[in-house]
């Protein structure tokens, strides 16, 4: 755990995905909140996540690679 994510959500996404035949998904499915990124398996919205650590500051940063959401990540990463 680096903070952010318990063992509970984590098992909760597991068995989401595991539902929908992604189960290596879990991960995943901590940035991607839309119902259409989960369903598909790609990320279609920008999304950030920050957290510390004793000796860095770290940005997680999930964009969209998929050509239709190219706008999208653009935006994201303008962002970072």
């Amino acid at each position: 755990k680096c903070g952010g994510i318990d063992k509970r959500t984590i098992e909760k996404f597991e068995k989401e995905a595991a539902e929908l035949g992604k189960g290596s998904f879990k991960y995943a499915w901590v940035l991607d909140k839309l119902k259409a990124e989960r369903e598909r398996g790609i990320t279609i919205d920008i999304a950030l996540w920050k957290f510390e650590t004793p000796k860095y500051y770290v940005t997680v940063i999930d964009a969209p690679g998929h050509r239709d959401f190219i706008k999208n990540m653009i935006t994201g990463t303008s962002q970072a």
